[in-house]
């Protein structure tokens, strides 16, 4: 994770700022694969169970509502892989083709498989997890859906995420080469596996596995993007880093406001004031009440004068 504005002038620190991150990419997401030669977007209205967690090509983009209903923004058109879990019905894709339709109705159907049932109960206790408690307890239903379904690839990358979070990082790379043995071309798997490398300190390595990700997703893998980002930052490559931030970003259709704090913070280090003040305003547009808004908010109007070049930032 970036360690850009540190706390001298009213900026993020690290531990604040990994803890978003591992939230953005182990629970709420919107996004979808982006065709450059087809830049229209439209909206997606998703019809299925209450409360069923939604997909577009394995990127996570909420939770349906209590009428079973979700509504997407911006979806670029393009065809994608829709795909829907509620706890109790079995897990369903169908296939999606954008702008049309903009409606889809996917009909859920209960399940009795007790593997499946495990591994819906531990993702949702990893999502909302506030202890080591909760996630030990998520650990032990991640592995009970294992023992009894070996080659259960989503259930292997859910335990490495957990595992990582616990600090076991050995153990978690060890379920991501399970995973990847029960699912050759996994993009998640390997993203996964660049953050572990990452905490471990292997930037090559997780590097290595940040760009499988994206040629395994063909190009969209918004978690790999950011994970590179954040190394290429760390190492003074700051318009690598921009350019991964805004690939994120645009994979996830402007809606993800700690990306903007990371994109606003690659453009302060290279001293791209506007831009920085541009991405900060987009930050606090999308999450006015977030985290991290004092801090940018402390700091915005010190970058605009230093765009105008009226004065020095006091840091």
């Amino acid at each position: 994770m970036s360690d850009y504005l540190c706390a001298a002038h009213g900026s993020l620190g690290r531990a604040r700022l990994c803890a978003a991150i591992c939230c953005l990419f182990s629970t709420v997401f919107v996004g979808a694969q982006q065709r450059a030669s087809r830049p229209t977007t439209s909206a997606l209205v998703v019809q299925t169970e209450p409360n069923a967690v939604i997909w577009l090509n394995d990127v996570r983009c909420g939770t349906t509502d209590a009428q079973g209903r979700l509504s997407l923004g911006r979806v670029p058109a393009g065809s994608y892989v829709l795909r829907a879990r509620a706890r109790g019905f079995r897990e369903t894709s169908v296939p999606v083709r954008l702008p049309r339709p903009s409606a889809v109705r996917v009909r859920l159907v209960r399940t009795r498989d007790q593997a499946e049932l495990d591994f819906q109960q531990a993702e949702e206790l990893r999502e909302r997890a506030k202890s080591e408690e909760d996630r030990r307890q998520a650990v032990d239903l991640y592995r009970r859906a294992i023992s009894a379904r070996p080659r259960f690839a989503a259930a292997h990358v859910g335990l490495a995420r957990v595992l990582m979070e616990l600090g076991e990082y050995e153990a978690a790379l060890a379920e991501v080469s399970a995973a990847r043995r029960a699912r050759a071309v996994y993009p998640e798997a390997s993203a996964v596996e660049g953050r572990i490398l990452r905490a471990l300190g292997d930037y090559e390595a997780a590097l290595d596995a940040y760009r499988r990700a994206i040629r395994e997703g063909r190009g969209f893998q918004p978690e790999a993007y950011t994970g590179m980002g954040m190394i290429l930052e760390d190492r003074g490559r700051y318009e690598e880093a921009a350019s991964a931030f805004k690939r994120a970003i645009a994979q996830l259709f402007d809606t993800e406001p700690v990306l903007y704090q990371l994109l606003g913070a690659a453009y302060e280090k290279m001293e791209k004031y506007k831009e920085a003040v541009a991405a900060y305003e987009k930050y606090l547009e999308l999450a006015p009440n977030g985290n991290f808004a004092p801090a940018i908010r402390s700091v915005i109007e010190q970058l605009r004068q230093q765009a105008s070049g009226n004065r020095s930032l006091p840091f």
